[in-house]
């Protein structure tokens, strides 16, 4: 794989990771079942923020949004860990690129769109966010196929989404101080959503005009 067409991840030559990363390669899982994987964290962690909404009680609405800051973390590492045990350990096959991008698709699909029921009962946000999300993506991968190189800028990048969601979910264990119920992730999925449309029309933006100087 082209070093262009890869996320640039910092903790991917971290000693940990490249630790966790031969572990791995040990074992039979591979690139694709750790595709997979975060594909599943990321619906756990929709169906957490998705209970947020009609916890029974303070800790049980506490035990749900850890549980989904938890799980959005575990997509993450899952999607660094599924490329370095495909490219860094030699496991890829020809069927990875699209396990590598379609399970990410549907990850956040299933997070914004959790948070979305999450917010208030405001699924119309969270679906809004997602396809903002989804947006991101399909404008690199058409760009790329066109010609241009792998942009995975910002602002509003996997994630910089991540981040918002995670945070997002350890705040809103506070808001019955503030009288709050679900205003916070309703907040996090206005800033993905305009993030990620910024996103989109900054990589098309980008892309054309590689395209034309080319």
């Amino acid at each position: 794989m082209n070093a262009a067409d890869r996320r640039p991840i910092s903790q991917r030559g971290t000693s940990w990771a490249k630790t966790i990363t031969r572990a791995l390669a040990k074992t039979a899982i591979s690139p694709n079942q750790i595709s997979f994987s975060s594909m599943m964290f990321a619906a756990i962690a929709g169906a957490c923020f998705a209970a947020s909404e009609v916890a029974a009680n303070a800790i049980d609405r506490v035990l749900v949004l850890l549980g989904a800051a938890l799980f959005c973390q575990l997509r993450l590492l899952a999607n660094m860990f599924d490329g370095m045990v495909a490219v860094e350990a030699g496991k890829g096959g020809p069927d990875g690129p699209v396990w590598n991008e379609l399970p990410d698709r549907f990850a956040d699909i299933f997070i914004l769109v959790g948070a979305g029921y999450g917010a208030a009962a405001d699924p119309a946000l969270g679906w809004a966010a997602a396809v903002a999300a989804v947006m991101t993506a399909y404008v690199r991968e058409v760009a790329r196929g066109a010609g241009a190189p792998g942009d995975f800028s910002g602002p509003m990048a996997k994630p910089h989404r991540m981040f918002a969601m995670t945070m997002a979910a350890l705040i809103s264990m506070f808001e019955p101080m503030w009288n709050w119920r679900g205003e916070t992730l309703q907040i996090a999925l206005w800033i993905v959503l305009i993030g990620a449309t910024v996103t989109a029309l900054n990589r098309a933006w980008r892309a054309l005009a590689f395209l034309r100087q080319k």
